[in-house]
């Protein structure tokens, strides 16, 4: 996939800001006090800014979402509430982080393959402490906090080679995988519910993208 994919999207998201249904999207404006993203995309990058940003966190990110970097923009609207932004920083180019946290030095290493990354969190949940287990309450409250502690190792290995994409809302996030055997795969991270961190199928970032723009389009036109 190239830029050809991306001729005229940024034009498209950019005119949805006019629709008259624009305001009930979610994202954009947000109805809890956020600004939401109002269809602003940031500035794309050039080249140069994109393999240097590569350079730095020793990845060579997904051709669908490089080529997006170069021809749309840098980040900003997008799914849910929006996307996170690649943009040079005293600390050099980082993504911004919309709660989600991407783990930038964790970035060159291997995304953890589908089963694996089941494995491991059905094992975690099996072990959660049960106060009834234990003699007194502080022998639970030691042993839930070391679980907890585990949890957030596991946390940082499960979104290795992962970039923070957007947040969905009550802690849930989108993110690409840009390195190991899921490369370009777009993942949900449900866990904050109870759920699992899982792949959206095989979605690539092209397809979740394009897939918000068009139900969005067709959202404001509803009713005309």
């Amino acid at each position: 996939m190239g830029a050809m994919i991306w001729s005229g999207v940024r034009e498209r998201v950019e005119a949805l800001a006019r629709a008259d249904k624009a305001r009930e999207v979610f994202g954009a404006w947000d109805k809890y006090g956020g600004t939401g993203h109002h269809f602003r995309l940031a500035d794309p990058l050039s080249e140069a800014d994109v393999t240097e940003a590569e350079a730095q966190w020793g990845v060579s990110l997904p051709a669908d979402y490089r080529a997006f970097l170069l021809e749309v923009g840098a980040g900003g609207a997008g799914p849910f509430y929006g996307l996170t932004t690649l943009s040079r920083t005293d600390a050099g180019w980082l993504w911004s982080d919309p709660g989600g946290g991407t783990v930038h030095e964790r970035l060159r290493l291997p995304f953890p393959d589908v089963e694996e990354s089941v494995r491991a969190q059905v094992e975690h949940e099996r072990k959660e402490p049960v106060e009834s287990d234990f003699e007194d309450e502080a022998a639970f409250e030691v042993a839930y906090r070391a679980w907890l502690e585990e949890y957030e190792r596991l946390s940082d290995w499960f979104s290795s080679g992962a970039v923070c994409l957007s947040h969905e809302g009550c802690g849930y996030f989108d993110w690409l995988v840009v390195s190991g055997p899921q490369r370009g795969q777009v993942w949900l991270d449900e866990r904050p519910g109870d759920g699992r961190f899982s792949p959206l199928g095989q979605v690539g970032f092209a397809d979740w993208y394009l897939g918000w723009v068009e139900k969005t389009e067709a959202l404001v036109r509803r009713g005309r």
